[in-house]
Parts: C-alpha cells; structure tokens; sequence
C-alpha cells in the first residue's frame, strides 16, 4: 500500500472524503508539520505547534493513482483560504500536501500549477507543498467521527 497525507482543514470531514474513494484502503487522522512530538489535541488546537491537521491515507496504487487522490484534495476544499477553512481559523487548518517521496512532489507541484492556472479558483492557491515528516495520531474519539454520528456534520467546517 501506498501513502499520501493531506490537510484541508478540519479533519473530520476531510476524512470522510477520502474514505469513500474507490481504492483507499485506510485513512487516520492526526497531526503533521509541526515542532512538538505527540502533541495533543489541545496542544494543536492552540495553534502554537506548528502542526496542521491532516489525514493518512493509504491506497492501492492499482486501483486508484496519486493524481486522483490530488484531484479529491482540490475538490474538498478551499485552496486559496491562508490558515482556515470556513469558520476554522489558526494554522492547524491550513492547507497542504505532505509528500512521500520525490515523485509525489514533483506530481503534486504541477497538480497545483494547473489548478493555480485554470482560472477556477479567484484567487492564488496557498497550499503548502512539503516533505512529509512525522505522523501524529489523534486520540480515538477523532478517528471515524462523523460515521460514528451518522453524518451529524456534513461539512469540514466544525472544530476538529
């Protein structure tokens, strides 16, 4: 299996997103790009860690591609929004592309060129593009959270 890690803001809805595409195998939520080792969730939601939230999400490669995964990530939420999505505001929101390796860089930056050129978007993508370092699991209760609501929020827009 493969990986990829994003961060489009709150990470519950985003979560969900990617578990419903066709080819992922798994996806956690947790904590990435920032200074602190295992922080907390209260930790990140202060915003003074530098971490963002994000999702892990593993993949069969045969099934479905590292450009597809991208497009799901454009499509769930706003590029262009700096430290936020929607309500969510702080840094821990922002959004970003953790890679891998070269190869998903070097994909990732010309996913973000062509959409930065399209004209779909009003304004610059702000999303950061950078090596993926460690990966914090959040607690429990934040993985799986909108299934185990049943859907309560339809949007990444609530706190994580």
């Amino acid at each position: 299996m493969a990986k990829a890690m994003f961060a489009a803001g709150c990470f519950w809805g985003v979560e969900e997103v990617f578990r419903k595409v066709a080819g992922v195998t798994d996806v956690a939520v947790g904590y990435s790009g920032g200074s602190v080792s295992d922080p907390s969730d209260e930790q990140v939601r202060s915003g003074r860690t530098g971490h963002a939230e994000v999702v892990l999400v593993e993949f069969d490669q045969r099934k479905v591609d590292y450009d597809e995964l991208l497009e799901v990530f454009w499509e769930c939420h706003d590029p262009t929004q700096v430290n936020r999505q929607g309500t969510d505001v702080g840094s821990q929101y922002r959004s970003a592309i953790f890679t891998f390796d070269s190869a998903q860089e070097a994909v990732a930056h010309e996913s973000k060129h062509g959409h930065d050129a399209s004209g779909q978007y009003a304004r610059p993508i702000a999303t950061e593009i950078r090596p993926a370092g460690p990966f914090w699991r959040a607690a429990e209760h934040h993985q799986r959270y909108l299934a185990k609501r049943q859907g309560a929020f339809a949007e990444p827009t609530t706190a994580g």
